[in-house]
């Protein structure tokens, strides 16, 4: 099928649909359950996905991760498939057990970036409520086959992340959860991606939001919740074992915000002093917030100028974004 026709087709799917289960109760400053139907899209389907990963497999968006990674494991990918498969090789193999590839920014395809924009057109208005500005929309898909998982780590943006296909379990943690993931832990990662920090324990499940998902099921959590999933074969039968989960991922006006608050707090903890967190004064965060994104701008001209020596120190830690 060829990219005409898949446009085509999506014109054709205008009842897809993405819904809160309680509108009036929804925050997206929570997480919270969310139901859809756009399994049913024919852009999320095996053929169209494979479609997708040959366009981005030459901007190096196709990523995989070494066999034997667990919900512990640090959340590393590869562009290159661990025994060198082709994109044809990994969908023709896709229901292999432990088989596991994720589309990176499919918003680089204009037929993609324009579903994901119809996905959130659904809840923008819920959304603008508490967080206006919605800007840099990206999605990420997710295509597995039990056993398989995705590690524990937390993310830039916030996230609608729906299940397509199979079934997953979801774990997630709130954002606020200071004992799962400490505040150096954050400000480490806002301002330099390092996960290095952020690590599962056994005794944190008990803590978090766990989320048995099928197609149509999907979890709203917002930025910098700690989250992984898994999927277990007891689900599969011969033709049906692959699962499907994409996240669409999003900034506002406030996850800036809060971003450039966590710049500053880095800074003053470094220096021995113990930072409030966003959000528990309004009065600070004020301050903070424009010193914040001096001190981000001040060390993004500073990476421009040391940008090799900078790409070389980062060249094995992993890409943001991902779920």
């Amino acid at each position: 099928m060829g990219a005409s026709e898949i446009e085509r087709m999506a014109t054709l799917t205008p009842d897809c649909r993405l819904w809160v289960d309680d509108p009036a109760g929804f925050t997206t400053h929570k997480v919270g359950r969310l139901h859809h139907n756009y399994h049913e899209h024919p852009l999320f389907q095996l053929p169209e996905l494979e479609a997708l990963a040959k366009e981005l497999a030459p901007m190096k968006q196709c990523r995989f991760v070494r066999p034997g990674i667990t919900q512990a494991s640090g959340f590393a990918h590869d562009s290159q498939h661990p025994d060198g498969r082709s994109i044809e090789e990994v969908f023709r193999r896709i229901e292999e057990p432990g088989s596991w590839l994720a589309l990176y920014n499919v918003e680089a395809i204009p037929r993609y970036r324009e579903l994901l924009e119809n996905i959130l057109d659904n809840v923008r208005g819920t959304i603008e409520r508490e967080q206006p500005d919605i800007f840099m929309v990206t999605g990420f898909i997710f295509i597995s086959a039990p056993p398989s998982v995705t590690p524990f780590h937390i993310d830039r943006e916030n996230n609608f992340w729906l299940q397509l296909r199979g079934r997953k379990v979801m774990n997630v943690w709130d954002h606020t959860d200071r004992v799962v993931v400490p505040a150096d832990a954050v400000e480490d990662f806002i301002v330099t991606h390092s996960l290095r920090k952020v690590r599962l324990k056994e005794a944190f499940k008990a803590r978090s939001h766990e989320f048995e998902t099928r197609p149509g099921d999907g979890v709203y959590f917002p930025s910098t919740s700690p989250h992984m999933t898994r999927s277990d074969p007891d689900w599969t039968v011969p033709g049906d074992r692959v699962a499907i989960s994409i996240g669409v991922n999003f900034y506002t006006s406030v996850t800036r915000r809060v971003a450039r608050v966590y710049q500053l707090n880095r800074v003053l903890r470094r220096c021995g002093l113990s930072p409030a967190a966003p959000g528990e004064s309004l009065s600070a965060d004020a301050f903070k917030a424009p010193v914040g994104e001096f001190i981000g701008a001040a060390r993004s001209s500073l990476a421009r100028l040391i940008g090799p020596l900078r790409r070389m120190q980062r060249a094995g830690t992993a890409p943001p974004g991902s779920y």
